[in-house]
């Protein structure tokens, strides 16, 4: 049997929100966050 081969990609995506998307990203990664860790 030979092992099949992998191969992990990512893919990286820089973001430039502006001032109402930052608090809408703060706002739901601090739920995400909160749930979590509960």
């Amino acid at each position: 049997m030979s092992k099949a081969n992998k191969s992990n990609k990512a893919i990286k995506y820089r973001l430039y929100p502006n001032d109402e998307q930052k608090v809408m990203f703060a706002k739901t990664f601090g739920c995400c966050r909160f749930v979590y860790n509960q």
